[in-house]
This record gives C-alpha cells, structure tokens and sequence, in this order.
C-alpha cells in the first residue's frame, strides 16, 4: 500500500503532463476546422468593354475564381466589385473576412481612400491579403508595401515559366519543381517592392527577361502574398497548378492567431511596481 501511494503522484504527473502537450495542440487544430472566408474582388471592367477579354471570362475573374474554388470544403467564397456600394467592402463584410483576394488594372485610383484605409487596417489586424497579377500597382498593395510598386511589362503571349525558390514553403505545396504558362504578358525586373520576407517563385519568361513573381511580407498580424500570373486576355486562372498556387496563399494568409487591435495605451504602472507621477 505504501507503495502504491508513493507511485500515484509520478501517475497523476504523468497525465498533466500529457494534457499540457496535447490540449493545445487540440484547440489550435480545431481553429482551422472553421471554413476560411473569402473574397474575390475584382474591378469588372476589362470583361464589360473589352470583347477579347469577355471571350475568356464572361463573367469576370471574380466569378472565375470563386467558381474554381466553389467546391472546396475548407473555404466560403464570395465576390465583390469595384461597382458595388463600398466597392463591396463594407466594415461588417471585411469583418468576417478571412482573407480578400484583389485583382485590378484599369481603375487602381477608382478605389476610394477611404475603402482601401478599411482594407489596410483589417491587414494589419490580421486578415490575409493575396494580390495578383497588376494588382501590384493598387492602392492598398503600394500603401501596405510602402513603395511604387513599379515594373517593366511588354505584352506578347510568350512563354512564362515559373520556378518553385522554396518547395518547403506552404505556398509551393503540391507543385511540380516548375511549371509554364503557355501565354502570358510579360513583367521584368526591377520590381518597386521591399524585400519580401520571403522569396517562393521566379519567373522567367521566354524573351528572357526574369521576375520575383511569388512574394510574402507580414505587416502587423496580417500576411500579404503576391502572385504575378493573370493577364486578363489568356485563361492563366484555369489552370490547375496556378489555382494550386492561389489556394495555397489563401491556406497560408489565413488568420492563425487572435485579431490583434492597435492602441496606444498608457501603462501607468509597470508588472515591477514603477508608477507615472501625476502631472501637476
């Protein structure tokens, strides 16, 4: 008996020690089961005027994308538009946001300042951003980057072959070591942006020009991906290693840690009793 008594506590150790391991590991599994909220939000403009670009997606990239990833289990997907009230983006609708998907071209200074401040400040929150494509000259992809954004282009349906630079990386998770795209409008180096946090594809492309086309950067509690293929005249969002790639950056923008709120708080006294006298 004596013994028995002196065992029990190595026992009742034991078992604390495993529910400390395996119960938060538990709770933070059980947050991804959660299906991830996203929008796909495009200007629509291309498709209504241009008859070359209604051909390839008559009901526009939005529509597009949303389609393709339509039947993923993991993801509700919405669309939104530049015509729309709010651009689609009101306060509540980014609210329950996970992750916004921007597609631009003609109409960047179109977005009103006051959409793309909501947008920046849901980012630095916590609500992933991917930007494709010429979406790279948008407002909020300039102001959460901090620069122009620039980049040479020449638009004659060549060859693009994008190679994987991180193949541990969540992004290039089931992608070949590279893939190609039949046509595609060409961008060439330098490009206008910070050094990305991380580097996961370059492209090169068969005039023999070179792009950083698969960029991640955090700004606060959100993540931005950028991911260069798109032109709006070829059916690059059809196929499937590109939509892998998209799918991919919305799995790795995806909020993994609690909205985090900016404040500037005044902490009168520190967790070591040190007071701020009162002003006289």
């Amino acid at each position: 008996m004596a013994n028995s008594q002196r065992r029990r506590p190595l026992a009742i150790q034991f078992v604390i020690c495993h529910l400390s391991f395996v119960i938060p590991h538990k709770v933070w599994f059980a947050r991804r089961v959660n299906p991830t909220r996203v929008i796909f939000w495009n200007e629509y403009i291309h498709e209504k005027k241009d008859p070359a670009v209604a051909s390839v997606y008559p009901k526009g990239i939005h529509s597009e994308l949303a389609a393709a990833f339509a039947h993923d289990s993991q993801l509700i997907c919405e669309t939104a538009t530049l015509e729309e009230k709010e651009h689609g983006l009101s306060v509540n609708r980014l609210d329950a946001t996970d992750v916004l998907v921007w597609w631009g071209h003609l109409a960047h200074k179109q977005v009103e300042d006051e959409i793309v401040e909501r947008v920046r400040k849901r980012v630095l929150e916590g609500m992933g951003l991917v930007v494709l494509h010429s979406g790279h000259y948008s407002k909020i992809f300039q102001r959460l980057l901090g620069t122009t954004c620039s980049l040479g282009w020449r638009e004659a349906g060549e060859k693009e072959r994008v190679w994987v630079c991180q193949p541990g990386h969540p992004i290039a998770r089931d992608l070949p070591a590279y893939f190609e795209i039949p046509h595609e409008e060409m961008y060439s180096e330098p490009f206008g942006i910070p050094n990305p946090d991380e580097l996961v594809f370059i492209s090169w492309f068969q005039g023999g020009e070179v792009f950083r086309s698969g960029c991640c950067w955090r700004r606060g509690a959100g993540k931005i991906f950028y991911f260069r293929p798109g032109h709006e005249t070829f059916p690059t969002y059809r196929q499937p290693e590109v939509l892998q790639v998209i799918r991919n950056g919305i799995g790795w923008a995806t909020p993994d840690r609690p909205r985090w709120i900016d404040a500037c708080p005044n902490i009168k006294v520190s967790p070591e009793g040190i007071t701020q006298p009162a002003r006289k």
